[in-house]
């Protein structure tokens, strides 16, 4: 498969190519990489098929999908290649692993995030939902980018109170543009930073399992 792309991919232990399994996309932040999210998504690894994918760009110790000139302004011609590399890797991954079409979900956090709400304004029916942590729609997506979400798409968005890199007015505006554009919107905001709290953990996991619909008795905490 020709993508510019890193990942790592994790089949739940009973994997059977004669089953079809829920799929989550993993996305980090920048500077970090693959093996947070694969730690992150770890307990929801006995149901879904999951895929950490690295961001093509080094960042410090780690790696980012695109550079920013400023808070809520990336380099566009980053961001349009990785938004359009990581649509074919989902394609391309989707025929080769027995991914459920009708389940196909994006978790993300921080840059992360921001790809994940970009994907899944513009793949329409691809995507089934999103958990998007602490972080932004760009303005030119809202603009410039073809606006299709599917019609069954649900958003998970979360945003800490005391985020110092993107303020709390981000995630609200985040749920209030989706509340337009998708079946259905979970808002958390919550007391925190720019991270992952053990509480937000525990409701993120709960909110991919009952979309998913599957039993919510894997959940495990962050520190687990």
């Amino acid at each position: 498969m020709n993508t510019s792309f890193t990942y790592e991919v994790r089949l739940p232990s009973d994997y059977n190519t004669d089953q079809q399994y829920p799929v989550i996309f993993a996305l980090h932040g920048m500077g970090s990489d693959e093996q947070d999210m694969l730690r992150l998504m770890e307990p929801l690894q006995s149901d879904f098929i999951i895929v950490a994918v690295r961001g093509p760009l080094v960042q410090g110790s780690g790696y980012a999908y695109f550079q920013i000139k400023s808070i809520g302004n990336p380099v566009r011609e980053l961001f349009d290649a990785s938004v359009q590399g990581l649509q074919q890797l989902i394609g391309d991954l989707s025929s080769e692993y027995a991914i459920d079409p009708a389940r196909r979900y994006i978790a993300g956090f921080s840059q992360g995030a921001i790809m994940a709400m970009t994907l899944s304004l513009i793949m329409g029916d691809a995507i089934k939902g999103i958990a998007a942590l602490s972080g932004y729609i760009p303005q030119f997506v809202k603009d410039e980018y073809p606006i299709e979400p599917g019609t069954s798409l649900a958003v998970f968005i979360s945003h800490g109170d005391q985020d110092h890199m993107l303020p709390l007015q981000l995630g609200e505006d985040n749920a209030n543009y989706f509340r337009e554009h998708a079946r259905s919107v979970t808002y958390v905001p919550y007391h925190g930073g720019h991270h992952v709290t053990a509480e937000l953990y525990d409701q993120f996991q709960l909110w991919l399992r009952s979309d998913a619909e599957l039993a919510a008795d894997n959940t495990k905490g962050l520190n687990a």
